[in-house]
């Protein structure tokens, strides 16, 4: 008897222990509230992967946030469901392929790819390999949708920001001598870097200093700096993420250096970054595809649903991570796609869709992608003004 009931409560212990492995411990299952209660009503499985702690922490979170206010959106409607899961990659692509592999097992359907663009170049990879489809919320750099028919991108592609920053510079003519920092060790900014000098030159910019720094490197920008006050730059062109650009502008102020600067989308976060003298951000000037300040109905809604869960004004990545969802939602109802489907399948289906619809989002209106799988929408230029951006 006593044997019976050791038997009996293994079985018991064995049961839970895999009702909990199928519903995932909080942490991993961060978006466990917007799933579909008891599974009840089938849905796709789209999973991303991003920089949820850590230095790039804003981007990440920001996108995951996104995306979720927009399940929520869409599941509310009833008919297509979708169930969405995103995995830490702490901006590294080693970490960044380990998880998207934990989002294979889980059965990940659709991907949001990665949020930044060097753990975007090798979970990509994956993508194309395994033919499950993917739309990245904000990885820009070309190397990930290059060769890859089935990788797209939300943001802009980094040559069309170099290329448009160079142009918005010029006939704004906001600065006579141009200096540029950017970070070579980075596909972003190296890209965006590449891209602006080609223009600059073909409009005449001139290019007065370039200095580089890398990951080791970012803490000291004093000889960088230097090289542009002396060489008399009136504006910085700064392609990088927020983290070295709140350096730049302290170490600037310090030496009492006070050209314009011009940034890019990674600078969109600057104003949440902890420890750091948002006054000294006032007039810096950056091209992004969203504006929180906008007053069409949805960003306004968008924007107080955001402001009421996470206590922010959402950046430019939050405002990716919800069109991706909604951008989905549209191919996937378009093609009648239904959650019994393969990965396979899915992406097949994604592919004739996003290579050949229109989609209208906060990000832009009458948004189209190439073959490359990268979007064409306009830019809008914004500026910091008493601590919140406004169009320019």
């Amino acid at each position: 008897m006593m044997k019976k009931k050791i038997a009996l409560g293994l079985i018991f212990a064995m049961g839970l222990t895999m009702f909990a492995g199928c519903g995932g411990d909080k942490q991993q299952d961060n978006n466990a509230d917007n799933n579909n209660a008891g599974g009840e009503v089938a849905a796709i499985k789209v999973g991303g992967t991003g920089p949820l702690t850590g230095g790039a922490a804003i981007y990440g979170n920001a996108a995951k946030q996104g995306a979720e206010i927009a399940l929520e959106e869409i599941n509310a409607m009833g008919g297509l469901q979708f169930e969405l899961r995103y995995e830490d990659d702490a901006h590294d692509a080693e970490k960044a392929v380990n998880a998207y592999n934990t989002l294979k097992d889980w059965g990940m359907q659709i991907s949001l790819g990665s949020v930044t663009s060097t753990p975007g170049i090798a979970t990509s990879a994956e993508n194309f390999n395994d033919r499950i489809f993917a739309l990245t919320p904000s990885a820009s750099a070309t190397n990930v949708t290059e060769g890859k028919d089935n990788v797209y991108q939300m943001c802009f592609a980094d040559p069309n920001q170099g290329s448009a920053s160079a142009q918005y510079i010029f006939d704004q003519k906001l600065g006579e001598k141009i200096g540029i920092i950017y970070k070579n060790d980075d596909a972003y900014s190296s890209g965006i870097y590449a891209t602006f000098q080609a223009k600059a030159e073909e409009l005449g910019l001139k290019i007065v200093s370039t200095s580089t720094f890398t990951t080791d490197s970012q803490n000291d920008f004093s000889v960088q700096l230097s090289e542009a006050k002396n060489a008399g730059a009136d504006l910085l062109f700064l392609p990088m993420y927020y983290d070295a650009a709140s350096l730049i502008l302290t170490q600037a102020d310090g030496m009492g250096y006070e050209p314009k600067f011009f940034g890019v989308d990674g600078m969109d976060g600057i104003l949440t970054l902890d420890g750091f003298d948002t006054s000294l951000a006032e007039g810096v000037m950056l091209l992004t595809p969203f504006s929180a300040d906008a007053d069409d109905e949805r960003t306004k809604n968008f924007v107080q649903k955001y402001q009421e869960r996470y206590n922010e004004v959402p950046n430019q990545f939050a405002a990716d991570g919800y069109d991706c969802i909604y951008a989905l939602y549209q191919a996937c109802t378009a093609a009648n796609a239904t959650a019994d489907m393969t990965a396979e399948e899915l992406n097949d289906l994604m592919i004739e869709q996003f290579s050949s619809m229109t989609f209208d989002g906060l990000t832009g209106e009458g948004a189209t992608w190439n073959t490359d799988g990268q979007v064409s929408k306009d830019p809008k230029g914004m500026v910091i003004e008493n601590g919140v951006y406004v169009g320019l």
